[in-house]
């Protein structure tokens, strides 16, 4: 079993934070956009490459945030993650030109939008992982928070 790494990128811009928005069985849920890292990859160039996959702005990556582990048999999504073990790294990032959207070109299989959520009301949005929308708020605020998340959901 390999431990998979991915870049995530955390884009803030006044005070909303751009998000993937999905469904799945139970409804609407959000991730932070970025993905994979490929064989020869840079994780700064995976979550360039991520997010114009997935969001359709290009970014400038910034400053790593956060490391979080998720190691999928601990979960209560074990019955079908039970042999993922995946890394992601969260960067701050900002949209090198947000005049140039386009339209995303291989979003994720349970995509189905992008949407700028007002990072107060963060809390009451189903974001995974959970733990991050904490973590996002405190950034906002320029509070203090651990790089190393540990293996949460």
């Amino acid at each position: 079993m390999n431990i998979r790494n991915s870049a995530k990128g955390i884009i803030i811009k006044g005070n909303r934070v751009l998000l993937t928005k999905n469904k799945d069985k139970e409804g609407f849920f959000y991730l932070c956009p970025g993905g994979g890292q490929e064989h020869g990859e840079t994780l700064h160039n995976a979550l360039r490459r991520e997010c114009i996959e997935e969001v359709g702005y290009d970014i400038n990556v910034e400053e790593l945030l956060h490391i979080r582990e998720y190691i999928g048999k601990n979960h209560e999504y074990s019955t079908f993650d039970y042999d993922v073990h995946q890394v992601e790294y969260y960067f701050t990032c900002e949209l090198r030109d947000n005049v140039n959207y386009k339209e995303p070109i291989n979003p994720d299989k349970h995509q189905i939008g992008i949407e700028w959520v007002d990072v107060t009301e963060l809390m009451q949005y189903r974001l995974y992982p959970k733990e991050i929308r904490t973590h996002i708020v405190k950034h906002f605020n320029k509070e203090k928070s651990p790089i190393y998340l540990g293996d949460v959901n």
